[in-house]
């Protein structure tokens, strides 16, 4: 009661935050005529104005209503587009670092051009995330006209560019890309052996379109950049053999919810007879009996053209469940990928070994500041603030909405349901209202259209399977007498614009053939009608056979149905079910949240050890860190050997002389002179002139050698042992995630385990690379004729076909003639033979 009494006095948070931002607006407004009074050349010449303000100190803020002022002249002057004060709002709530709900219509895109030009004046770049490529081309292209009116530099990041497009496209004013995209170069850069090579600069600011898509639905599955592993793919094709003759109840049962399916006691013993084998939980058949599961879960808790499809080329491509799009490159991990490829009988690729990875959370946490926009991302505010510290604000409809929403009709077949479905789009079709009907697969998009089919009713279909003609269905599915079906529209990013007399017939309707598991993606769907203070209605059709009503909420709302004496065919319309479906979908969006923040909290110690990683790469690459970073390893090797060998406040006659030569002769390929020392030499100088010594012998051979070509030949050096350690800490990594579950049954929580093994093993790789570092730096020899070896680039961490030729004709090289373990590696490296190929 007191809330309610407080919200009416003070208003709720949201309506204080908008009333804050109303002020600035009245400012902008002032500035309007004397902003319009400008000719082309004085409202372009404002951006050099601006940029010199800001070198003089003046603040992006202090700029924002001139600037804001400006975009909106030049908007109406290039597209002829005049920003709503809504809009204003919306962009202020933006360059605040914040997220913005505006409703579908209400011109998100166009919103977004004023804090993107205040935020490109500093010339640190912005970039602008999109969902896809065709919307990140419309609107580079499309906005791109105020941009370039006033003196910016617009670039585009689409997949199939080359290096040095995507360095083009980064380095400009202002950066329109996919989430895919900006993720994966920031990964390849950190492969890179050339810091000139790498295409992204500083993370500034980005403003990420469709927020909730990418940042919360996207965000369940990290990016990864793998390379093939040697694993035989023979296990799968065996492991699917067995699953196809065991019985659902008999041999293994199946919980949809966690989308698992577990063999029963009978099953293992018929696994075992099928396969042949005393034991499937013998340690030794550990891997065999992990294939099995995959497979079961394969067969029994993935459906074809619902959560993948196999495509024209006989790939299995996976089904984006919020988007209803394919998701181009992207494989279930774990071996489930291989599973439904043996399953769909297509040709299995190998397992990768993972080279790169980075969550969607950590990568965009990267950026100094960082702001969204949807029409639905209230629903998740708890987790955008306790995730990305970000705030959403619900910016108001620049005109009222109109839009009527009746409440869900719940049926107790799908087959009724639909029954009903096709009759309210008959109505809408043969009246000339236009209706949008969603579904939330492939399969029941196809499954409908071929009902209507039957019923001669004309109508257009997207899914994922004719995504490519998405821009021209939606922008004709407002005019009469259109019948749209389409999987999840989420993140469309198109509006839907009435035809001529659509509005006399009641505007848009949308017809919702089931509740998706996500409010929101409910949210989007309804949200396409009614922009703009335009007329619309939608309606949701249920049955208790829908898989969201039979797992979460079907037994509650069948007892109302037998209590209220619903017949066949009739529907039941009542606030209970709406409540019943409502907390039907929050348990599914809390197990959601719960996998995304499980996927963090593993990815957040990974990022630590990514970070430090990453930084050493980049200091070796730019050459500030080489030879630091190599005295700083021969200083940790030298301290662990006198701590050993050389006792503190002691004399030489104390020190172990032969522990030293025997370290020293190891690590440093030298055995010291202690002929320089007295007995009465303190440990302490005895320590610095050993380190003297293993310095000066570094010196020489730079002296020898020369030091342009001592230098490249430590940089490629420590890459190479940093990359192969880190690569061997993935792989342990990986493994370490695997098993780390089964810590429960024993009392233990499994993060905490995970944190202190992973540290292990950081630690590890860290001894590792410092011992390597040593050892190699001070036996490693160069012919005089030898040039030394160059660090080359390889897209995705895989060598080139071309590389790998040239590799084997080196090796059938060797083979023939093998050399002296001093000699030159005739495989060219500039490496002694030992050191190198002749070392395996």
């Amino acid at each position: 009661m007191l809330k309610y009494i407080a919200k009416k006095i003070v208003g709720t948070k949201n309506e204080r935050e908008v009333k804050k931002l109303r002020p600035t607006v009245e400012k902008i407004n002032n500035l309007e005529s004397a902003i319009t009074a400008l000719s082309d050349a004085e409202l372009a010449a404002k951006t050099t104005e601006f940029r010199q303000r800001l070198e003089q100190g003046e603040s992006l803020d202090s700029l924002l209503p001139e600037a804001f002022a400006v975009v909106r002249a030049t908007s109406q002057r290039t597209l002829e587009m005049r920003h709503f004060d809504v809009q204003l709002m919306g962009g202020m709530v933006l360059h605040n670092g914040n997220i913005s709900e505006m409703k579908t219509g209400e011109g998100k895109t166009l919103m977004s051009t004023l804090p993107i030009y205040l935020n490109a004046l500093t010339g640190k770049g912005v970039h602008v995330i999109t969902v896809n490529d065709y919307l990140a081309r419309r609107d580079a292209e499309w906005m791109g006209a105020i941009y370039r009116f006033l003196g910016l530099s617009v670039g585009v990041i689409v997949p199939g560019m080359s290096e040095e497009e995507r360095k083009a496209a980064y380095a400009a004013d202002i950066t329109y890309a996919t989430n895919n995209e900006v993720g994966f170069d920031y990964l390849r850069d950190n492969m890179k052996f050339r810091i000139e090579d790498m295409v992204q600069r500083e993370f500034n600011f980005a403003i990420v379109d469709e927020v909730d898509s990418i940042l919360i639905d996207e965000a369940r599955t990290p990016l990864i950049i793998s390379g093939p592993t040697e694993a035989s793919t023979d296990n799968y094709y065996m492991a699917d053999k067995v699953v196809r003759q065991l019985r659902e109840e008999e041999h293994f049962t199946r919980d949809e919810k966690s989308r698992v399916s577990v063999l029963t006691e009978v099953g293992v013993k018929r696994a075992e007879e099928l396969l042949g084998i005393e034991n499937l939980y013998d340690v030794s058949q550990m891997a065999l009996l992990h294939h099995v599961n995959q497979a079961l879960k394969a067969h029994n808790n993935y459906q074809r053209d619902v959560d993948y499809m196999v495509d024209s080329d006989g790939k299995v491509v996976i089904v984006d469940e919020f988007t209803g799009r394919v998701l181009e490159g992207r494989r279930y991990g774990d071996g489930l990928h291989q599973a439904i490829e043996a399953k769909e009988q297509v040709p299995i690729e190998r397992e990768n070994q993972t080279l790169a990875t980075i969550t969607y959370q950590n990568y965009f946490r990267l950026y100094r500041k960082l702001g969204g926009m949807t029409g639905t991302a209230d629903t998740e505010a708890a987790e955008f603030k306790k995730i990305y510290d970000l705030d959403v604000v619900v910016i108001p409809t620049n005109v009222p909405m109109q839009r009527i929403d009746n409440s869900d009709r719940v049926y107790r077949t799908k087959e009724e349901k639909f029954s009903a479905v096709i009759e309210n789009i008959r109505e809408c079709y043969e009246s000339g209202q236009p209706c949008l009907v969603g579904t939330i697969s492939v399969d029941a998009s196809e499954f409908l259209s071929n009902r209507l089919n039957k019923h001669k009713i004309k109508h257009s279909v997207l899914n994922a399977k004719n995504h490519a003609h998405e821009a021209t269905i939606i922008a004709n599915a407002g005019e009469k007498s259109a019948v749209t079906i389409a999987t999840n529209m989420a993140g469309r990013g198109t509006d839907i614009k009435l035809g001529e007399g659509v509005a006399e017939l009641g505007g848009l309707h949308i017809i919702g053939t089931e509740r998706h598991e996500s409010r929101r993606i409910d949210n989007q769907l309804r949200g396409r009608s009614g922009r703009q203070g335009d007329p619309g209605s939608s309606q949701f059709f249920l049955s208790l056979e829908d898989d969201l009503m039979r797992i979460f909420g079907g037994d509650r709302i069948k007892s109302l149905m037998d209590r209220f004496g619903m017949e066949e065919g009739e529907p039941i319309e009542h606030n209970l079910v709406s409540r019943a479906i409502e907390n039907a979908q929050k348990k599914v969006e809390n197990h959601h949240f719960e996998i995304r923040k499980h996927l963090l909290d593993y990815d957040d110690v990974m990022n630590q050890q990514r970070q430090i990683i990453y930084t050493y790469r980049r200091d070796i690459l730019d050459g500030q860190g080489v030879d630091s970073m190599i005295e700083e390893r021969i200083d940790q090797t030298m301290a662990e050997i006198f701590t050993q060998y050389i006792p503190d406040g002691g004399f030489f006659a104390d020190i172990n002389q032969q522990g030293i030569t025997d370290s020293f002769r190891y690590y440093f390929a030298f055995e010291p002179d202690f002929s320089v020392f007295k007995d009465e030499s303190k440990s302490m100088e005895v320590r610095e002139a050993l380190r003297e010594q293993a310095l000066d012998i570094l010196r020489r051979k730079e002296e020898l050698i020369g030091k342009e070509r001592f230098f490249a030949l430590k940089r490629y050096l420590l890459i190479n042992i940093i990359d192969m350690a880190w690569k061997d800490n993935l792989l342990s990594m990986d493994r370490l995630k695997e098993g780390i579950g089964l810590r429960s049954y024993g009392q233990k929580n499994p993060l905490m385990e995970y944190k202190r093994e992973a540290f292990e093993l950081f630690d590890n790789m860290m001894s590792r690379i410092k011992d390597e570092t040593v050892s190699i730096i001070f036996k490693v020899e160069i012919a005089e004729e030898q040039e030394p070896p160059k660090l080359e680039n390889t897209r995705n961490g895989a060598a080139s076909p071309r590389n790998r030729a040239e590799r084997r004709r080196r090796e059938k090289k060797v083979k023939k003639s093998t050399p002296s373990a001093n000699a030159p590696c005739p495989c060219g490296s500039g490496v002694k033979y030992k050191l190198c190929c002749g070392a395996n």
